[in-house]
Formats: structure tokens, C-alpha cells, sequence
């Protein structure tokens, strides 16, 4: 949103699996009410996608160009895929409800719209950058 370029790791093929937070909070809920104490459960959606592709729907939603995008040094020991079996959780009847697209657009349209709640995040994170030694 501030016109600056757009950074992503490598090739920005890294590929992910992404969950909105109100699936994530449903699922975290399902597992309290229905979960087995010390088992464990992953969380996922099965929406998978580039970091890349995440970056050019972004960028598309609020109107900016894709040159933005700039590739920078991968980090050492980059996963290139993180990936989850979910049928666990989903045999406790739990299922993800949110439009990944409909979502980012509207987390997307949030931030546009409340620039300065954005602009007092900014500004506490340099204050504590500021102060670290």
C-alpha cells in the first residue's frame, strides 16, 4: 500500500498452506470440545499456493502492479513446501468454512481502509527496533 517494493524469498515459489484465522480459531475450538488429550492434530485447509501467487493476488486487490515483486537471498534451510495431513481433525466432524479468495480480499480491503491503525503498528515496531541493542 506504500508503493514499496514487495520482497520474497528466492523465487517466491514456496509453497504453503493457508488458513484464515476464523477456520483456525473453529478448529482450535472443535479440538477442545472434541479432541483426545496428548494427541496431536494438524490444522489445514489444503489450499496450497506459492508464495509468489499469494504476492500477485495481493498486489492485484489493491490495485498495484506485480513489479513490485522483488526476489531476494533465500534464507539458509528454506522449506520449500509446508504441507499437513488434516484428516485428523476433520474426522472430529471439523471443516474449514472461509473463501480463501473472498477472504484475502477482505483482509486486503481492512488494511486499505484503516491506514492509520496500520500507520500506529509501524511506528510501535520502530520504537522497539530503536530500542534494541
Amino acid at each position: 500500500m506504500q508503493d514499496k517494493l514487495l520482497p520474497l524469498y528466492g523465487d517466491g515459489k514456496y509453497v504453503r498452506d493457508w488458513v484464515y484465522v476464523d477456520d483456525h480459531s473453529s478448529a482450535i475450538l472443535a479440538l477442545i470440545e472434541k479432541g483426545v488429550v496428548g494427541e496431536d492434530y494438524a490444522i489445514s485447509t489444503s489450499e496450497e499456493m506459492p508464495n509468489i501467487e499469494l504476492a500477485k493476488k495481493i498486489l492485484r486487490i489493491a490495485g498495484k502492479p506485480e513489479g513490485q515483486i522483488t526476489f531476494v537471498k533465500d534464507r539458509p534451510a528454506h522449506d520449500r513446501r509446508y504441507s499437513v495431513n488434516s484428516a485428523k481433525i476433520r474426522a472430529l466432524g471439523w471443516e474449514p468454512v472461509a473463501s480463501f479468495d473472498e477472504k484475502l480480499k477482505e483482509t486486503v480491503q481492512w488494511y486499505a481502509e484503516n491506514k492509520s491503525w496500520v500507520a500506529g503498528v509501524m511506528e510501535k515496531h520502530a520504537n522497539i527496533n530503536a530500542h534494541i541493542v
